[in-house]
């Protein structure tokens, strides 16, 4: 399937681009981490501490093992403070 996957903040930074096309076969958003850790050191950076991160699916915020089936999009990015 094909995702669309938002990077946010740092992540960005360390990805090198704010969003891609990606094409996958996993079946969660944690699964799609570990096919995008494999995609260079940018990606193993932004990705090396999950319990730092958020993400959402189809602008929804889920936990990294929630299932990827009928999903548009991904989004990762460091956890809101607010005031």
């Amino acid at each position: 399937m094909a995702l669309d996957v938002l990077y946010f903040a740092w992540l960005r930074e360390h990805v090198g681009v704010p969003r891609e096309r990606v094409e996958t076969d996993a079946a969660t958003a944690g699964d799609l981490v570990k096919e995008l850790l494999a995609k260079g050191e940018g990606y193993e950076t932004a990705f090396a501490d999950l319990t730092s991160l958020r993400v959402a699916i189809d602008q929804e915020l889920v936990e990294f093992d929630a299932p990827l089936a009928g999903a548009r999009e991904v989004a990762f990015f460091p956890p809101m403070t607010g005031g």
